[in-house]
């Protein structure tokens, strides 16, 4: 991996992380183009917090390199950067418009355009209403929404998102995701964290799967979903038994239909052949399980190699 790629916003190779003798990252690589939405899973536990920590300059890596924005220290970028850690925390007496121009005033943006941009942000998420109030009188939602923005009031090139949509309600969580599209419209490079799939699955462009400290998995949705095979659903035009000899044997019939899976290639000839045996086609549906169905099974997987790499006790 070439981490002096104009193109790349966050760059990293085998970073490393221990807490005692806990190894909470235990050689990650990442190269997030500029200007995309890039998704981290990995089930809690998984060192998803540690690496975006390290690769922000929060904390370093016991091993490894990483570049930020072209930059070997990240803190040396930290104003081109907006940050929403997975602990949320507000002043609870500040109102919100003053929390959002405040957070701006930390990366280096002045008070007043800072209150301005706050106003016309949090209208812009729905929270117009709420610009005076105090943030202890906000929801959570609301008031982690308000840190978002507070984070990314600055206009930043990278925004960096820990676990956003946990502990938003759903019409919390669209909002979210308006903004996040918006930011990314906007040229931002988004790099979140989450271990909810539905998200990544409408807003990445490409993932990193983590897993006990590695990565597993790196590519687009449709390759991680690629993984499984399909789940097919074949209605056949003639009744009888004599269909089963041509479908895969784990082929089950459910009265109406045969469910079975089919790996990619195996699709087209299997149906030339069930033409050719005169049984037809009344009905027939394939379909690529989901991400979330992908994810647990790379997991899995992961925990199973590990299992095998762990000497015995």
């Amino acid at each position: 991996m070439h981490g002096h790629a104009e193109d790349i916003a966050v760059w990293a190779d085998t970073i490393t992380k221990s807490f005692g003798a806990a190894q909470a990252v235990r050689g990650v690589s990442l190269a997030v183009p500029k200007g995309m939405i890039y998704g981290v899973l990995g089930p809690n536990g998984a060192g998803k917090t540690t690496t975006l920590r390290m690769l922000l300059g929060i904390i370093d890596p016991d091993s490894g390199s990483r570049q930020l924005l072209g930059h070997s220290r990240p803190r040396d970028v930290a104003n081109r950067c907006g940050y929403l850690p997975e602990e949320r925390g507000l002043y609870p007496t500040m109102k919100a418009r003053e929390a959002i121009a405040f957070m701006g005033a930390l990366r280096g943006l002045s008070w007043a355009e800072g209150r301005k941009r706050a106003g016309e942000m949090m209208e812009a998420a729905g929270l117009g209403h709420a610009v005076d109030k105090k943030i202890r009188h906000l929801s959570k939602g609301m008031a982690q929404l308000v840190q978002l923005l507070g984070s990314i009031v600055h206009q930043p090139d990278l925004i960096v998102l820990d676990e956003p949509f946990s502990g938003l309600d759903p019409v919390n969580q669209d909002h979210l995701e308006a903004l996040v599209r918006a930011e990314a419209a906007r040229g931002a490079t988004i790099l979140f964290s989450t271990h909810v799939m539905s998200h990544a699955e409408r807003l990445c462009a490409r993932i990193a799967i983590i897993a006990g400290g590695l990565r597993r998995f790196e590519g687009t949705v449709a390759e991680a979903r690629g993984i499984l095979p399909m789940q097919a659903q074949y209605v056949p035009s003639t009744r009888g038994d004599e269909v089963a000899r041509l479908l895969p044997a784990e082929a089950r019939f459910d009265g109406q239909s045969w469910r079975f899976t089919l790996a990619d290639e195996a699709a087209e000839p299997l149906l030339l052949n069930l033409i050719r045996g005169g049984f037809g086609v009344s009905g027939l549906s394939l379909q690529r399980p989901g991400l979330h169905d992908a994810f647990v099974r790379i997991v899995q997987d992961a925990k199973a190699a590990d299992a095998q790499e762990a000497p015995p006790c």
